[in-house]
């Protein structure tokens, strides 16, 4: 099919994909474009403290390079940070004209998105992971590793100091405490205040005509037609079928309920995280976890721990992920049973127990001063795995006006202001003749291993075969 500006665009999810895609449609000229949630994600400026449920109403992301031998994902994070500088800069000058000018969310707080606090890779063993050193020869390629210091490099730590980096680059103190530290920090790395982002993107979306429908029925879409003129069409939860000349599916977890065609391609799963809360009245804690003084934080990635941290954010939260194990939910969806979104189905304190083991072994040999505060909050992250942990961005086979825009697999937030250009270069008939456009295509794996998906619903991951951890379980 073909587009043209007069394109009647319908997209289905207001988070990371559909924001980005909407925003370059009308940057490009497309002036029908609709985004369809049921989520309020507009009145709530996407913050999970308003009970937004989405991987995209988080605390923060992490913005990083680092992707061992993909130089694909490394060149087009590259491309995003400086659009994140440049929207770090609007947002000052705005903030300087006067705050009514920006969103709700963002004249509350910091009034910036990026924070480039640096980004310390800790090893779990003595020796660097093969993912660590493949990256640091991509970064070689690029001509980018004068921003990463290695810890066991002489050049590198002379060089890490004399730049202002050196007080990061064993944030943990781990040499002094344990006598062995294998870590790589890189330099132009950090996170970004995740809800806000959304909340920035929104904003720019609609300035450039973008039109939003938000709401629990009339935003939520429950089906996925076709008109006999062949044209695809969108059911609400209200009733009414709204027509367009392409659909473009985003719904992050919800995906593979509305588009059953990707199972086997794409799986809803969810990681574990937890909270620490800093209380004002502790400056030491205040102080060291800040983002001047503390990095965000990997420890034994690729090597069986998978565990990352923030430095708190400006309400003292310190957030903890696990990703060793990605849990899912079976239900009945158009006759199949897949993995979807369990909202409530654990309540804040209930994570896995091996989860929050994970978590608890983390603080109390990387950040040992922080254990005597416990922990304040555990929730379920639901996102998207793909079969390869790249992004699936195609029609579906069969729907030729129907498109799949989705499988963050963990790793999708950080390209939010430049996803949609290589996503519209796609809708536009144009992928064949992009490296991402042939990277995201629609495909099967027929490997024994497919990144958990062919487990199903008699796999170990599970979340109700699973043990859960309880209050008394957050205390050290």
């Amino acid at each position: 099919m073909s587009l043209n500006p007069d394109s009647r665009i319908l997209i289905v999810g207001s988070g990371v994909f559909g924001l980005s895609t909407a925003l370059w449609l009308a940057r490009s000229g497309y002036r029908h474009v609709t985004v369809f949630d049921m989520q309020d994600t507009a009145a709530s400026g996407y913050d999970p403290g308003a009970g937004i449920k989405s991987a995209s109403a988080d605390i923060n992301k992490i913005i990083r390079f680092s992707y061992g031998s993909e130089i694909e994902y490394q060149r087009l994070a590259s491309q995003a940070a400086r659009i994140w500088e440049k929207w770090n800069r609007e947002i000052a000058a705005l903030a300087e004209n006067g705050e009514e000018e920006l969103p709700e969310v963002l004249r509350r707080g910091e009034k910036k998105l990026w924070n480039n606090c640096g980004f310390l890779r800790m090893g779990a063993r003595s020796e660097f992971a093969d993912h660590e050193v493949q990256t640091l020869r991509n970064m070689e390629k690029e001509g980018i590793r004068d921003t990463q210091f290695k810890s066991d490099d002489a050049a590198d730590i002379e060089r890490a100091v004399r730049t202002g980096w050196g007080h990061k680059l064993d944030a943990c103190k781990r040499q002094e405490r344990l006598g062995v530290h294998k870590a790589v920090l890189d330099s132009s790395a950090g996170f970004v205040v995740a809800y806000k982002a959304c909340a920035w993107a929104q904003f720019l979306a609609r300035k450039a005509g973008v039109e939003f429908i938000l709401h629990p029925t009339r935003g939520k879409v429950v089906g996925i037609d076709a008109m006999a003129s062949g044209n695809p069409t969108v059911r609400t939860a209200d009733g009414i079928i709204h027509e367009g000349h392409l659909v473009v599916v985003a719904g992050g977890g919800w995906t593979a309920g509305l588009i059953p065609e990707a199972d086997g391609l794409i799986e809803t799963t969810a990681g574990s995280v937890a909270a620490i809360q800093i209380p004002k009245d502790r400056t030491d804690l205040w102080e060291r976890f800040s983002p001047e003084n503390f990095p965000v934080v990997s420890w034994g990635m690729y090597e069986g721990k998978d565990i990352y941290s923030f430095p708190r954010d400006e309400n003292g939260v310190i957030k903890i992920g696990f990703r060793k194990t990605k849990w899912t939910s079976y239900s009945d969806v158009s006759g199949k049973r897949m993995s979807v979104p369990k909202a409530g189905f654990v309540g804040e304190a209930d994570l896995p127990l091996p989860a929050l083991e994970g978590i608890k072994e983390y603080i109390s040999l990387n950040l040992p001063e922080l254990a005597e505060l416990g922990l304040s909050s555990t929730w379920l992250c639901w996102y998207t795995d793909s079969v390869d942990n790249s992004f699936v961005v195609d029609f579906v086979p069969g729907q030729p006006r129907v498109v799949v825009c989705s499988g963050g697999s963990g790793h999708g937030f950080k390209f939010l202001p430049i996803l949609g250009r290589e996503v519209v270069k796609i809708l536009e008939g144009k992928g064949d003749q992009t490296v991402y456009g042939q990277m995201w295509k629609w495909r099967r794996s027929t490997s024994g291993k497919r990144n958990g998906l062919e487990e199903g619903e008699t796999g170990p991951r599970v979340l109700e075969k699973q043990q859960l951890a309880g209050r008394a379980d957050w205390t050290f």
